[in-house]
């Protein structure tokens, strides 16, 4: 029976596995994942119950130096995340050097006042002495309550990981139903699915400026799911690339999206894309509410 829990936010610069560990942790795939920075765009919160406690996590935006009203939105996601919560996890890379997001990020967790695990992902890349001096590195500029090494891509120091995160838990019913693993509509599953394909597949700056719509979500008697999306990009020469030759790129998007739709809706998926070009969409207010990104 759950009767406690923990709200425990993990934020970090692009690209240092955020979504990678929200992933472990969870135990199933919650966030969309790609070897391309910027690619959580929303908080995303996964829900982990271990024993009598439940474990709100919320993965945040990868903390970056803004370019655009879209940026300013997702760093404004990882500010609005980090006060008020039971525990901060700061995910750095294996690397002994504080650069200026992590230095931002640091005095921004100081100034909250809330604790703060340091997990140094991707272990699996570098020799273990090197680990010494990126630990140094980091407990000399901030005072953790605890330093961990893990690999999220091989869910090694999980365990650790959700025993340390328990140890933070309050007196408390849960926050959410038990068998509840995001707080993510299935919709928005779906266009995000879709999104990781389009970063996965293409090259260069293009995936960064699409977006993904569902503009059909209906269900047959059957249980086989219609679903219709729309890609926007922001050029013209954009959108010839994500179609590619004879339709032959988005042929391939549309599979590999439909196959991780199928496999996380559990029944058949009927799947149609179009392109459309909005120039400039991530600079406009309007348009980065429509697409689920802003105040709603």
């Amino acid at each position: 029976m759950i009767n406690k829990s923990a709200m425990i936010t993990i934020c970090g610069r692009p690209n240092v596995g955020k979504s990678t560990l929200t992933n472990a942790l969870a135990g199933e795939k919650v966030a969309i994942v790609s070897p391309k920075p910027q690619t959580t765009r929303n908080r995303i919160t996964a829900v982990v119950n271990e024993k009598d406690t439940q474990l709100v996590i919320m993965d945040t935006p990868g903390f970056h130096k803004p370019r655009t009203k879209l940026g300013d939105y997702m760093v404004s996601v990882v500010k609005d995340s980090i006060p008020d919560v039971d525990l901060i996890v700061l995910v750095v890379e294996p690397i002994a050097n504080i650069g200026p997001q992590e230095t931002e990020l640091l005095a921004s967790i100081k100034a909250s006042g809330c604790p703060c695990v340091l997990v140094i992902n991707k272990i699996d890349t570098v020799e273990k002495t090197a680990l010494l001096e990126v630990i140094a590195t980091y407990s000399a500029a901030f005072d953790f309550d605890a330093v961990l090494p893990m690999s999220a891509k091989h869910r090694d120091g999980r365990e650790e990981l959700i025993k340390l995160m328990c140890s933070y838990a309050v007196e408390s019913p849960p926050l959410f139903p038990e068998d509840m693993t995001s707080d993510q509509p299935e919709k928005q599953v779906c266009a995000e699915l879709v999104r990781e394909k389009l970063l996965r597949c293409l090259d260069r700056e293009i995936p960064h400026g699409t977006a993904v719509e569902v503009t059909r979500f209906t269900e047959r008697d059957s249980g086989i799911i219609d679903l219709d999306v729309t890609i926007y990009c922001e050029k013209e020469s954009h959108k010839g690339i994500i179609i590619g030759k004879n339709g032959e790129m988005l042929k391939k998007i549309g599979a590999q999206a439909r196959q991780d739709i199928e496999r996380f809706m559990g029944t058949k998926v009927f799947l149609q894309s179009w392109v459309k070009v909005k120039e400039n969409w991530r600079d406009s207010d309007v348009m980065i509410r429509n697409f689920g990104y802003g105040d709603m």
